[in-house]
């Protein structure tokens, strides 16, 4: 049975005015996200996201205070609380746009307006760090995070992987050794392409807003960076970097080393909320 159907009674209640058919679903690594006419709602795929809710709705509030340059979901009603016989879900307005599509970018203009609009983005984000109300709301990425990480990683999903596997895991998580701990910017965490929504204006693609802030914390820019590659290509992240006007200071080395923890990444949180189907997918390069 699909989404629709199991949640047919919450999905009226929610989006009274949209027809089922017309629903459009898609699946997330933490939520089914059933998308109406004016208003989104996620339903957790698992204990371990349901519980997040809450933090994602602090987030979500503490971002729609910053004037970033683009739109963010606003969180409109949380429900199934624990003792409730409701399914957990909380619904967001919807912000226009798609995804930009994979072959978009072979323009050159359209890759220029794009590597632009990620530039200002990111700086940002990069100032929002700077504010203390923004500091005070959002999580900080706790010192020692990429060790903690490889220690998981070799206890939790070692076990998981052919000797092979464990190999290619050893080598991306030694490249972990040395990051440093940062703190200075707004990181969404998950800046890939299907999170990013644009609209089209006299043949050149718009920013109109960033979703799934599920993974947003004051951390290290290197890891949107990071995304922004992996999504679209080494050329479209050089772009990236020399509009954004960083200096270097081992920037391009960290972009390298977090990149190759993404799938890594994915399978732990998978195998701790018990997601079969995206813990398969992250190890499917490790087994």
């Amino acid at each position: 049975m699909n989404i629709r159907t199991t949640h047919h009674a919450l999905l009226r209640r929610l989006l009274p005015d949209d027809k089922p058919g017309d629903l459009a679903v898609r699946q997330g690594q933490f939520h089914t996200v059933v998308i109406g006419s004016e208003r989104v709602v996620c339903l957790p795929r698992t204990r371990g996201a349901a519980a997040r809710l809450p933090e994602r709705v602090a987030a979500l509030r503490a971002l729609a205070r910053l004037d970033l340059g683009f739109r963010t979901p606003e969180p409109l009603v949380q429900g199934g609380a624990d003792g409730t016989d409701e399914a957990p879900f909380l619904m967001l307005s919807r912000i226009p746009g798609e995804p930009l599509e994979a072959d978009a970018l072979n323009d050159a203009h359209v890759a220029g307006a794009v590597a632009a609009q990620y530039a200002t983005l990111l700086a940002g984000l990069d100032r929002a760090g700077a504010d203390e109300s923004v500091r005070v709301a959002l999580p900080h990425a706790q010192e020692g995070r990429w060790r903690r990480f490889a220690d998981n990683v070799r206890s939790e999903l070692f076990v998981l992987m052919s000797d092979n596997g464990r190999l290619r895991a050893e080598r991306e998580l030694t490249a972990l050794d040395g990051l440093p701990h940062l703190t200075r910017a707004v990181v969404h965490g998950d800046l890939g392409a299907e999170n990013v929504l644009w609209e089209w204006d006299h043949g050149l693609p718009r920013l109109a807003g960033v979703l799934d802030w599920d993974d947003v914390t004051l951390s290290d820019p290197a890891e949107d960076l990071a995304a922004i590659g992996a999504s679209y290509g080494h050329g479209l992240l050089e772009q990236v970097l020399a509009l954004g006007g960083w200096s270097d200071n081992g920037l391009t080395t960290r972009i390298v080393a977090i990149r190759g923890t993404f799938a890594l990444q994915q399978a732990l949180y998978a195998v701790r909320d018990g997601d079969e189907g995206e813990l398969a997918d992250g190890l499917a390069d490790y087994r």
